[in-house]
């Protein structure tokens, strides 16, 4: 029972953070109807951009808590992860936006390989270390352990989903997103600026997915310039679980993939006889997308986008 409840507590912590990177994806497809396949990379520059930042302060003597390092680290990424998202929606996406569907998603594809070889010139291709500044307290909780920094994953993962949430659909900012999903024709006639809100709605995923590349940074204590590539097919794989275009979805999505891969890799070894080991966990979130693709296109809770006139 208590190896049980410590895949469950390691799949919700992964699960987390999978639910916000999908988010980011869910969002742009819900407005545009395009897979950001580069999306993976910008969480790749947040936590990369926040190790940076944060080896600087200590190279200088900064006394800083750690996690005042971290704060400094986050007000760093986000801006660069943001601004990062603005201009690959305006240059790359934007005068594709007419397009046939195939140029924007190729496009995609060629902006995440850009992106990636653009890290490695600047951060190399060796694996990066997190700073030790974060306390490592241990919570026991029925024989199983969980950590303070696995907590506040969990604890800040899920306010930015509410915020989200509550940004969608209780602002004025929301409504116009809401709007321009439904259709973008009559929102602009109605006064709503689609330029804007298609931008901001990059700008929004991108600071979800900066966030997200710190915590997997922080989670197992290095990043590398190529890491976003796998992580970003998990997080579509888990918006395509829970319905693309769906926000409810990419949340739940995001958890079930966590708790599947964690359970998968935890009893693999015992279900195979040891001929597998904990090291394929990667393999079931594509079996899940498979399954997923074959047997429920639309995800478990479908998809909330209308179809366009």
């Amino acid at each position: 029972m208590d190896i049980f409840l410590q895949q469950i507590f390691n799949g919700l912590v992964v699960g987390s953070i999978y639910a916000l990177i999908a988010l980011g994806y869910t969002m742009v497809y819900g407005i545009m109807q395009l897979i950001n396949f580069a999306h993976g990379e910008i969480v790749m520059i947040g936590a990369m951009v926040t190790i940076t930042c944060i080896n600087l302060l200590l190279g200088q003597n900064v006394s800083l808590p750690g996690p005042m390092l971290l704060l400094v680290g986050f007000m760093m990424a986000v801006p660069v992860s943001i601004l990062l998202g603005y201009a690959i929606e305006k240059i790359a996406y934007r005068p594709l936006r007419k397009a046939p569907r195939l140029a924007p998603l190729i496009t995609a594809i060629g902006v995440s390989i850009v992106l990636q070889q653009v890290a490695m010139l600047i951060w190399g291709r060796n694996y990066r270390p997190f700073p030790a500044i974060m306390p490592t307290t241990i919570h026991e909780i029925g024989g199983a352990t969980i950590t303070s920094l696995q907590i506040s994953i969990i604890g800040l993962a899920l306010a930015l989903m509410a915020g989200l949430f509550f940004l969608i659909e209780r602002t004025k900012l929301g409504r116009a997103m809401r709007a321009t999903a439904q259709n973008p024709e009559v929102a602009g006639l109605m006064g709503v600026n689609i330029n804007s809100i298609i931008s901001m709605v990059f700008m929004i995923g991108s600071a979800l997915g900066a966030v997200a590349g710190v915590m997997v940074a922080a989670n197992y204590d290095q990043a590398h310039a190529y890491m976003g590539f796998l992580i970003g097919l998990k997080a579509f794989t888990a918006a395509v679980l829970g319905g693309i275009g769906n926000l409810g979805g990419a949340v739940l999505g995001g958890l079930l993939l966590g708790l599947i891969e964690s359970l998968g890799s935890g009893y693999l070894g015992d279900l195979t006889g040891g001929a597998f080991g904990s090291n394929y966990k990667d393999i079931f979130a594509f079996i899940v997308l498979i399954i997923v693709l074959v047997f429920r296109p639309s995800g478990l809770l479908g998809e909330r986008v209308a179809d366009r006139a």
